[in-house]
């Protein structure tokens, strides 16, 4: 597994770093919240500190959730049974107290990641259709009309997360993340610009929907 560590504390950091190296599993040190938030993608699962020194624990997996499914187990000193339900009930799939035993820890996150499916895309359609709209998604191409329209590739990527759930909302933060590879740093003026672009291409009112402070919807 691909483990990301995010724990401030070098002691014991660096030991669960060596013990999940000696096991066969990769893992990646993290000491601040914002690296996890800048850095989620690709790993299996996380094992999450909450006495961080730029954020507490539980903000970060508040923020982490509004983007990722990644299996998180908390690993903290906080026993008390107010910080175990916060945990568990912000987004955490399993709670440890420190110090941990390693075979029961490692045994836990085991069940977290097999636990875990990602959600599936409500189409796996190849062409989506709406109104005289048409998406071809495995040859990135847009039709309005029956004309093509030519897209930059940001463009199509936004059409791409959106369809993928006509209907459903996507948040900004999503949008982000899937297309610039960050929800938590400055890229929100720059999905700004691009839908705005790709509006006015597509020039179909009322087919890619704000929702306010939220953020888009493709379709009614």
């Amino acid at each position: 597994m691909r483990l990301a560590v995010v724990e401030d504390d070098d002691g014991v950091g660096d030991a669960l770093i060596e013990a999940f190296g000696v096991r066969g599993h990769h893992a990646v040190r993290m000491r601040r919240g914002a690296d996890l938030l800048t850095a989620h993608r690709g790993f299996d699962a996380v094992v999450l500190d909450l006495g961080l020194p730029d954020a507490d624990g539980l903000t970060v997996l508040r923020r982490l959730r509004e983007v990722s499914t990644v299996p998180v187990v908390i690993l903290t000193a906080r026993s008390d049974e107010r910080s175990i339900v916060r945990g568990l009930r912000g987004g955490a799939d399993d709670y440890v107290v420190k110090p941990p035993r390693i075979a029961e820890l490692l045994a836990r996150i085991e069940n977290v990641t097999r636990r875990a499916t990602p959600p599936a895309p409500a189409t796996t359609a190849h062409t989506v259709h709406t109104g005289d709209v048409l998406v071809d998604l495995a040859a990135r191409r847009v039709d309005v009309g029956g004309v093509e329209i030519p897209l930059t590739p940001k463009e199509f990527e936004l059409v791409r997360v959106l369809v993928e759930r006509p209907g459903a909302a996507v948040s900004r933060q999503q949008l982000m993340d899937r297309i610039w590879g960050d929800a938590f740093v400055a890229v929100s003026r720059s999905l700004d610009v691009h839908m705005t672009g790709l509006r006015a291409k597509l020039d179909r009112p009322g087919l890619i929907t704000t929702i306010r402070g939220y953020g888009y919807r493709w379709g009614t």
